[in-house]
């Protein structure tokens, strides 16, 4: 596939902009490691192949295991994710299928049970971000790095 257009390029004030909102993500009090697990599972679910290459990738320089990585798309059945990345691996789900359902409140409680108001806060954030980041890689079918070098 072709990329459509640098939309970086053409739309560089929205591009620093939604940058911007990274930049507060990962000022938030959120590990990384929790952050490479919400933006690889939201960019499988979004089909967006430029941002599962990544954040496959991300997590793999910052020490993640290739069984986590690899387990991400079936987190439920994974014994690799401890009970506050589920909570927040079924928040990241519901919140990008917003087509097929709503947040239900059992998920809102779990998620919140397991993060403060804050981390909760940064969290929306983060999965609000990561799915903006997805319809733009879809829309524009950016090539994936690891397929450019």
């Amino acid at each position: 596939m072709t990329e459509r257009m640098d939309l970086h390029a053409l739309a560089a004030p929205a591009y620093r902009a939604l940058a911007g909102v990274d930049a507060y993500i990962r000022g938030t009090p959120l590990p990384p490691s929790l952050l490479h697990l919400v933006n690889l599972r939201a960019s499988q679910i979004n089909g967006c192949v430029y941002c599962v290459d990544l954040h496959s990738s991300d997590a793999k320089k910052a020490g993640e295991s290739d069984a986590r990585l690899h387990a991400v798309v079936v987190w439920r059945e994974a014994p690799f994710f401890d009970e506050r990345e589920r909570a927040a691996l079924a928040f990241t789900e519901a919140a990008t299928r917003l087509s097929i359902g709503d947040i239900t409140d059992e998920v809102w409680q779990e998620t919140a049970d397991h993060f403060t108001q804050e981390e909760l806060a940064a969290l929306v954030m983060a999965v609000a971000a990561i799915n903006a980041w997805n319809r733009i890689g879809v829309a524009m079918r950016t090539t994936p790095e690891s397929y450019k070098s």
